[in-house]
């Protein structure tokens, strides 16, 4: 039903203002300060009045991992999805290190099948690269594809590539965005082999920072980089988690970059001071690591070095979870709360409500060149999430909405709640219940 939403502060292309939207079919027919006139009034007839929450474009997250196919144990498309709803996430792109891995063309046609029938948000999915499948990365059409995702340390998945001759190739051939998951694999072997030594089996939690270390990330990073410059490829290096990553990359504006970055809300809020609170909850791979690590972080988000924020949304079961830095899976879910907790940041004087649309919304889509999405603008799709400010509440595990149950926010007071959340025109969320159809959309992309 053609909709006005009016009464609402629209935070949107860095401007804050008292206004409305009007929503015709699945697209928004247009945006404008004060009251809506009398003619947007009578062409639509559902008028909902706001009452001062925030009016956004809905979030795009360039990282998930939705657990689907073979591992929907933890999570599947349909579960996860309606955690991104209840988020305000309404775009996401996930992963490949699934069962199997989204390596082939094939795979990849199979998830985009399987998105069609149950998410309730928009969807794309990475193809994944290996030491030998360039064939398939040639081959796919990344107007569907948002690009290329490359392991260059282990992770949940075991999709290492590690061979110089295919990362050559890869880095030379690909037209597309290169997303790596920048780890060095030998630096971590040798961290375990002293762990070990040290601790035998039982490797307390909080040495998994020293494990996946600093080192690590940062000379991954600075590898990725300078093969990126040698190779001329389009690179995007995700989850960045040290300060001296973040010196890695330029303060420009996105449009004048060939090499970008993301960081995640778990390293903007945590520190390795929460391991003693929190434990394997918050084992991540890359690891959280300093209180220096994270102010340099939030700082390099505002002074345009780091590009976007998104979430690594990795669910576990609970028991999953449990056990020692060896034993215990890496990953959380974080879809579901990630952008009340960007606002919550912004609250604290971190960042500008603004800087927190520009980061989730209008930079994913403007760095992955997705079509007419990210932004409260006439003709683009009608992706809105609507905010309630002021209005305090605690998360506990009993309110996730993923497959998994659970959350390392869980005891986390937080002040801005979702209350509402809009795709492709429709409201697929109103205060804490989600709609039984599915409006997600294919992405399209401009590569």
């Amino acid at each position: 039903m053609d909709t006005v939403l009016y009464n609402g502060w629209i935070i949107n292309e860095g401007a804050k203002y008292k206004g409305y939207v009007a929503i015709s079919g699945d697209r928004i027919a247009s945006v404008g300060h004060g009251l809506p006139p009398d003619q947007i009034l009578d062409s639509h007839p559902r008028i909902v009045d706001v009452a001062d929450a925030y009016i956004l474009p809905g979030a795009i997250d360039d990282q998930v991992h939705f657990r689907d196919p073979g591992l929907t144990h933890k999570g599947d498309i349909s579960t996860e999805s309606l955690a991104a709803l209840a988020g305000g996430v309404t775009s996401f792109m996930d992963m490949p290190n699934t069962k199997p891995p989204t390596v082939t063309l094939a795979a990849l046609d199979e998830k985009l099948k399987r998105a069609s029938e149950c998410s309730s948000v928009n969807y794309a999915f990475f193809l994944g690269a290996t030491n030998d499948n360039i064939e398939e990365l040639l081959r796919c059409d990344y107007s569907k594809v948002p690009g290329v995702k490359l392991f260059l340390g282990s992770s949940t998945g075991n999709m290492l590539v590690d061979n110089d001759v295919a990362l050559d190739k890869i880095f030379k051939e690909v037209p597309a965005i290169i997303a790596v998951h920048s780890e060095d694999e030998a630096t971590i072997k040798a961290n375990m082999a002293k762990a070990v030594e040290k601790y035998g089996d039982d490797v307390p939690v909080w040495m998994h920072p020293l494990i996946r270390s600093r080192e690590a990330c940062i000379l991954s990073t600075r590898r990725a980089i300078d093969r990126a410059v040698r190779c001329g490829s389009r690179l995007h290096v995700l989850h960045i988690s040290t300060a001296e990553e973040v010196q890695m990359f330029e303060q420009a504006p996105l449009e004048e970059k060939k090499i970008t970055s993301e960081v995640c809300v778990h390293h903007l809020w945590f520190t390795d001071e929460d391991y003693g609170r929190l434990g394997s909850r918050i084992k991540m791979n890359p690891a959280i690591k300093s209180k220096w690590d994270r102010e340099e972080l939030r700082r390099g988000l505002v002074d345009g070095r780091l590009d976007i924020v998104a979430t690594d949304h990795a669910p576990h079961l609970i028991n999953e979870k449990d056990g020692n830095a060896l034993t215990a899976a890496s990953g959380a879910p974080m879809v579901q709360f990630s952008l009340p907790l960007m606002l919550e940041m912004a609250d604290m004087g971190i960042f500008t409500h603004e800087l927190v649309v520009e980061k989730m919304c209008h930079a994913p889509a403007r760095l992955f060149a997705v079509k007419e999405r990210g932004y409260l603008k006439e003709g683009y799709y009608a992706d809105i999430t609507v905010v309630r400010p002021n209005m305090p509440y605690t998360v506990t595990d009993e309110m996730v909405l993923s497959r998994c149950g659970w959350t390392p926010l869980a005891g986390t007071t937080l002040h801005n709640r979702v209350v509402a959340t809009y795709v492709n025109g429709r409201e697929a969320y109103i205060d804490g219940t989600a709609s039984s159809d599915c409006p997600g959309m294919p992405l399209d992309f401009g590569n």
